[in-house]
């Protein structure tokens, strides 16, 4: 059965929605990223800050104030925002959605339903999927399931404008955990890791889902790509299961590529890559890889990569990874316990590790950390390369908590695979 013929939309929108729509629709290229959105995977620079200030410096004993809380299905996606809405993607039985919530409230707007049952050898022990992180851009949504089926929904309505099943059309790599990469816009095109031969990048046109182009030959992972600037190129960086690659933006073209490969047969190069000004690219697994620098360079037409230093202490498994100044800060570590790192992004030495969060996702905000550890304890903390100075910790989830916080403004927003709630801070 073809998947276009079971999907099935709920939506609960406005009456202006209609003539707000139509609007939107005329014109629907990539929009500026504004700092008080976050609209995608990483929030509006895809590297885990935010610009908001004013953020009290110690919460109460009982934790931030809480807004509200509802209940979610089983996932990890994170939480994108804009202009008041939340996006984010669940699981109820074989079913998975894509939700519009008000953010004020926690009410639903809109539903996007598609059938996603598991398919034979996935495996869910890790969690029920989807994984991947939806995107906004102009008048879109663009959402990829557990199982790779990719939507560009209408935002304000939840109306499908066009999809693609990577799997199926495509011949996307196959992942045991479910398709976890998050897609990235450049210009008028939707990027994303598909893996296969001739197609480990795919780029489609954000208005029709007309295919730009497609490139290269290497299989995917669960990691999600990153656009960064090498003395004036623009290229989009994706770490795929046995490397790391340069492409050209504007068409896929090869550039460079540098051997990473987890020792696992999972796909599991999952940690988003960390570029700095310096030119310096960090790129962590877990299983006996470890993290490691590389410098860009371009000379020629020509660009060019020599690995810095590489550390098996300084793995990261699933969680993500923030630079600040000249540190590297990150969970480290994967089967057992995962401690709050700090890392010279230089040389690869560890400064500490902090024992109070364990597998920890994080985001960066005013000077400080906002930390959410795997057992959903949420921290306030002030980093530096002599140590974590935590200004308050408390339980504020109760389900496994793998998916990183989103701030909007002073309002916080959190998942686990049970429910999601929002924080006055």
């Amino acid at each position: 059965m073809n998947f276009h013929s079971i999907e099935r939309l709920t939506a609960a929108a406005a009456p202006i929605g209609c003539l707000l729509l139509f609007i939107g629709c005329m014109q629907t290229v990539a929009q500026p990223i504004r700092g008080r959105d976050w609209p995608q995977w990483g929030g509006p620079r895809r590297d885990f800050k935010s610009d908001s200030t004013g953020l009290v410096g110690r919460w109460p004993a009982r934790g931030p104030k809480r807004l509200w809380s509802r209940p979610l299905g089983e996932g990890h996606s994170a939480i994108i925002a804009e202009d008041g809405r939340l996006y984010t993607m669940y699981r109820k039985g074989q079913q998975e959605i894509v939700i519009a919530l008000d953010s004020k409230t926690g009410k639903t707007i809109w539903e996007y339903n598609y059938a996603a049952p598991y398919l034979p050898k996935m495996d869910k022990s890790y969690g029920a999927g989807p994984h991947s992180t939806p995107l906004v851009s102009g008048a879109l949504i663009i959402a990829i399931g557990s199982t790779g089926k990719l939507f560009c929904l209408e935002k304000l309505t939840g109306r499908k404008r066009w999809g693609h099943d990577l799997w199926q059309e495509y011949g996307g790599t196959f992942l045991h955990l479910g398709y976890s990469s998050s897609p990235i816009v450049y210009k008028n095109t939707l990027i994303v890791q598909v893996g296969g031969a001739g197609r480990a990048l795919m780029a489609f046109d954000l208005n029709n889902g007309r295919v730009i182009w497609q490139a290269l030959n290497y299989i995917n992972s669960c990691s999600s790509p990153i656009i960064i600037n090498v003395d004036g190129q623009d290229q989009l960086v994706a770490f795929m299961l046995d490397e790391i690659i340069g492409a050209d933006t504007n068409n896929g073209a090869y550039i460079w590529s540098h051997p990473i490969s987890a020792k696992w047969d999972f796909h599991f190069n999952i940690s988003t890559p960390v570029w700095g000004r310096d030119n310096l690219l960090f790129a962590a697994a877990a299983y006996g890889i470890g993290g490691r620098a590389l410098r860009l360079t371009r000379s020629g037409g020509k660009t060019f990569v020599k690995e810095f230093w590489q550390s098996e202490r300084t793995r990261v498994h699933k969680e993500n990874a923030i630079r600040v100044g000249d540190v590297i800060y990150a969970s480290t570590g994967h089967t057992g316990p995962a401690f709050f790192t700090a890392i010279d992004a230089k040389t690869g030495k560890v400064f500490w590790q902090d024992r109070r969060f364990s597998h920890a996702n994080f985001l960066y905000a005013d000077g400080r950390f906002i930390i959410l550890d795997e057992d959903g304890a949420l921290g306030l903390a002030t980093p530096s390369p002599n140590g974590l100075t935590v200004h308050s910790k408390v339980q504020m989830l109760t389900s496994r908590s793998w998916t990183v916080p989103t701030l909007v403004g002073r309002t916080l927003f959190l998942r686990d695979r049970k429910i999601i709630m929002a924080l006055q801070l």
